[in-house]
């Protein structure tokens, strides 16, 4: 599902990702070194914990994935932005020059099992892609996929 349409001439200039794609351990670079973090603070355990029980109480309980174990940082990832919300990092095997993921703190296992009451937070992913897009320089257009 591709969230925005562009001209063909666009397809292969840079890609951003907004959901699940496979990770594999890369470059370690911080987003405090790149300066993209915000929000998030010294009470990091606390934050997650609750957003692990928000889950459970919403979802029940799945086996980890791959992208709560970088949330956790339990594998190394590439991180370039990282807030409360949700966390941005460099895909292991990119598709074009610029392609990073944005990935919920909070997981969603699928689009279709996204409740209402996280259109906030679908909303807040698609920003924090367009800003870090920004900072990543793609000012000649992109695309946002699943």
């Amino acid at each position: 599902m591709h969230l925005l349409n562009l001209p063909t001439r666009f397809v292969k200039v840079n890609f951003v990702n907004v959901a699940a794609l496979l990770f594999a351990p890369t470059r370690l670079t911080s987003c405090w070194e790149r300066g993209y973090c915000t929000g998030v603070t010294s009470n990091g355990e606390v934050n997650k914990a609750r957003l692990a029980e928000e889950a459970r109480r919403k979802y029940g309980n799945h086996v980890p994935t791959i992208f709560s174990k970088v949330i956790d940082k339990t594998i190394p990832a590439d991180i370039i932005y990282e807030d409360e919300k949700c966390l941005a990092f460099r895909d292991i095997s990119p598709q074009a020059p610029v392609h990073f993921l944005v990935i919920p703190r909070t997981p969603i296992p699928r689009i279709s099992e996204a409740k209402d009451d996280e259109a906030q937070l679908l909303g807040h992913l698609l920003i924090v892609a367009k800003n870090v897009a920004n900072k990543e320089g793609l000012q000649e257009g992109y695309r946002v996929g699943k």
